[in-house]
């Protein structure tokens, strides 16, 4: 724990002066803008991959950046959880920047498919081990009154590229070239390291690491296959996507064993309904948000413009709301995360009124509106009692728990998703089918919440 951590015993540190006063103000700024680096990145990449296949590869290929993204940043994930509880998230904090730097330079210089693939696992590992080392760094100098504002800051660092990264990422493209849209964050990535090198240097390993590294390798590339292939086999609903699908769930149960805090599926209190919740939060939102377009173009008629504005403004709600959150950092988070799961189960059932042929599609807007205040105080509450739980040694571990369960539900429902828009007559039913178990599950979450207290 950092010794600035309070300014006495009795006198909790003011907020603002715990997040930017001389101590930690480099930290601050230099995690946020490695968050809106990776931002940028994410909402960028996927504006110019038509432009990168249509120059490296075919149509089929499409797909293969993406994954090569996921399944590296699930390896980066659980590995760089074990790096930071056995040597603190110094190193991490310092190489993993570099690394991604690297894959961007990788990507952006391609001129060959497996070349891009290379980049893109660079930056897929590079992200999840650094998305760990940021919550470990959060967790050892900040004082956990001021943890919720710094959610807020970093759930703020996703609108700006939410709202202007597809757009710069498109121009970039049409006027330059899509090699642009990677090597241009290049030099953002050194001002993040520089201002990040400064408040790291004084973090240090302060316990042993949670559990034993044994077979760990083995379950990360396990875990990481698995999330892979259940994502291929949603957009495959046949009997190959059938059989990739049971492979992936005799990869990932041994897998998921070994990763994830005992108990989880039980929802067992503490630590593991905290990753319960994560996955379940994260599942949802992301399942809705990647086919409410879908349903507003095929089934309403609207341009892909005018359907990506309730995405908008789903960002915008989960900024404000997680701002909001951050000012007000005695309310009980377990309170907090109920309420998010309400909201988010709100937000979906509105999807339902949208989702048939004659439903009042102008409802997307206040409905998914809601369902990003939702995420904006349930996430960041989450994230709080995530390392509200944790030992210093136990956070990387937890972490990476919870970002696995993220990751693996989300791809899950997407899956889910896929095949049913494969197997139904048109998406107003596929995607009304899908949102009644989302909007469940939203319901589960709420029941769940107090047991992550």
């Amino acid at each position: 724990m950092s010794d600035a951590a309070t300014v006495s015993a009795g006198t909790p540190e003011p907020v603002r002066a715990a997040l930017f006063g001389p101590g930690r103000r480099a930290t601050t700024v230099g995690l946020v803008l490695l968050t809106l680096v990776t931002a940028f990145e994410a909402m960028g990449v996927g504006t110019a991959m038509p432009a990168v296949i249509a120059d490296l590869g075919a149509v089929s290929a499409y797909g293969w950046p993406f994954s090569a993204f996921l399944a590296a940043s699930v390896c980066g994930t659980v590995l760089g959880g074990r790096w930071c509880d056995s040597a603190g998230p110094r190193g991490a904090l310092l190489v993993t920047p570099v690394v991604f730097a690297a894959g961007l330079v990788v990507a952006g210089t391609a001129d060959t498919l497996a070349q891009l693939l290379v980049g893109r696992v660079l930056q897929g590992a590079s992200a999840g081990a650094q998305f760990v080392a940021a919550y470990v760094a959060i967790a050892a100098v900040y004082p956990e009154r001021a943890r919720p504002a710094f959610f807020g800051l970093l759930s703020a660092a996703w609108v700006l590229p939410s709202l202007i990264g597809p757009p710069v990422a498109a121009l970039v493209t049409e006027e330059f070239s899509w090699h642009w849209v990677f090597l241009g964050l290049v030099p953002f990535v050194a001002v993040a390291l520089a201002l990040v090198v400064p408040g790291v240097r004084r973090l240090h390993h302060t316990g042993p690491p949670a559990g034993t590294g044994r077979g760990l390798i083995l379950a990360a590339t396990g875990a990481a296959l698995g999330v892979t292939a259940v994502s291929w086999a949603g957009q495959h609903p046949d009997g190959v996507g059938a059989a990739v699908a049971a492979g992936a769930l005799a990869l990932l149960v041994p897998a998921l064993r070994r990763l994830l805090p005992a108990g989880v599926f039980r929802a067992r209190r503490g630590i593991p309904t905290v990753v319960a919740a994560r996955g379940l939060i994260a599942g949802v939102f992301f399942a809705g948000n990647s086919y409410l377009p879908l349903m507003l173009t095929a089934t309403h008629g609207w341009s892909l413009t005018a359907a990506g504005a309730p995405l908008v403004a789903a960002a915008l709600g989960w900024a404000g709301a997680s701002a909001w959150q951050g000012r007000h950092p005695d309310l009980p988070r377990t309170t907090l995360l109920r309420t998010g799961f309400l909201a988010l189960a709100v937000g979906v059932t509105g999807l339902l009124a949208v989702a048939p042929a004659g439903g009042p599609a102008w409802l997307a807007f206040p409905a998914w509106a809601v369902a990003g205040v939702g995420m904006g105080v349930g996430y960041s509450a989450v994230s709080y009692l995530l390392l509200h739980h944790s030992a210093v040694h136990e956070v990387g571990a937890h972490t990476a728990a919870a970002q696995v369960a993220d990751q693996l539900t989300t791809a899950t429902l997407v899956g889910v998703g896929g095949a049913l828009l494969a197997v139904l007559a048109t998406p107003a039913v596929a995607l009304t089918v899908l949102l009644v178990p989302l909007a469940a599950l939203a319901l589960v979450g709420a029941l769940l919440a107090p047991r992550a207290g």
